[in-house]
């Protein structure tokens, strides 16, 4: 499979790495330097782009491969919430191809459906209180992480006292401490911290006061990232439309 990488910082490299260890072909590499390659040949000969940049740029990123008429694998978080409709509109009856996924982990997708279950379980237990926290890279831009967001969601599908979620405390590289633990009842708070190369670890904990449950799930490097979405694009290879992890996980299971 011919592919193009959009980003070509730490992840683009690793993706790189497995789809060459796969057999497959990178045709074009775009960076934040060379935008106008979107134009190119060899871009536009591209049968999927993967695509991990920045929130401000990830929005941009993928019209250009729709007007190139490339299918788009993308892992950018802190854009989709804004745009999640206009992109599900842009590949109704598969006009334009783009699977998105706050995070590619097959580990993730499975401790996303273990923590939708205990949600379900806790529903019955009124005396748990849940709250989460994540930890990244310094270099991560967006507090919280989608995947926190992604798995809080989770929850509230599965937990009658809770409608939302919001930004708790955010540790900065330096220690610095901002934000607040201060939450309503209906909400669940997520922590955040930005601590050294962290590659990902998200942990939901349900507090009561005789006890507490926690589950966890940690990245050892990028290497299950990337994995998933060179998966993600041989299946979208072929299929067309708005298409997320949990098509890809029933397309493996």
């Amino acid at each position: 499979m011919k592919i193009a990488l959009i980003g070509y910082g730490k992840m683009g490299h690793e993706i790189e790495r497995i789809a060459l260890s796969r057999g497959h072909e990178i045709v074009c590499r775009i960076d934040i330097d060379n935008l106008q390659d979107f134009d190119s040949p060899e871009f536009k000969s591209a049968q999927v782009a993967i695509e991990f940049t920045a929130p401000s740029q990830a929005y941009s990123n993928i019209r250009k491969a729709f007007a190139a008429g490339v299918k788009t694998v993308s892992g950018s978080t802190g854009w989709m919430a804004e745009h999640c409709q206009e992109m599900k509109d842009l590949c109704k009856d598969g006009q334009n191809t783009l699977l998105w996924s706050s995070n590619f982990s097959i580990g993730v997708a499975l401790f996303a459906k273990v923590n939708s279950f205990l949600a379900g379980l806790m529903n019955s237990y009124p005396m748990y209180e849940v709250s989460m926290s994540e930890t990244h890279h310094i270099h991560k831009l967006d507090a919280p992480s989608g995947t926190a967001i992604t798995l809080a969601e989770g929850i509230i599908s599965q937990l009658d006292r809770k409608n939302g979620w919001k930004p708790g405390t955010l540790t900065a590289p330096d220690g610095n401490v901002s934000g607040s633990k201060e939450c309503s009842s209906d909400n669940i708070r997520i922590d955040s911290i930005r601590e050294d190369e962290v590659p990902g670890i998200h942990s939901i904990t349900y507090d009561s006061d005789a006890d507490f449950i926690t589950i966890t799930h940690s990245a050892k490097n990028r290497s299950g990232l990337a994995l998933g979405a060179v998966l993600a694009a041989e299946f979208v290879q072929t299929r067309n439309g708005f298409l997320t992890m949990d098509d890809l996980m029933d397309s493996l299971s």
